[in-house]
């Protein structure tokens, strides 16, 4: 899991420029420096990793559904074949 910098004294400083008081300032810095504590962050690796497994199953499923479409003309084939011969050669 990935972790994120974060400079609670810069933080806390721009909050006072902008007109919280230490105290404000500080408690909210705790809060968003725990919240972000317990964030699950993806990475690009994990991204990357997702995709080539993601390829991999679309692959197989490609190469399923090939079979079945020849399966299925098969199975077709062998129904319309008889009819076929009994329409041209009564």
């Amino acid at each position: 899991m990935a972790t994120i910098t974060f400079d609670t004294h810069k933080f806390v400083k721009t909050l006072q420029d902008a007109g919280f008081d230490q105290k404000q300032a500080e408690a909210l810095s705790s809060a968003v420096k725990e919240a972000s504590g317990e964030a699950e962050l993806v990475t690009k690796r994990d991204f990357e990793r997702l995709e080539s497994k993601l390829e991999s199953k679309f692959e197989k499923l490609d190469g399923r559904l090939t079979l079945i479409q020849w399966m299925l003309a098969l199975v077709v084939a062998a129904d319309v074949a008889p009819v076929l011969i009994r329409i041209f050669h009564p």
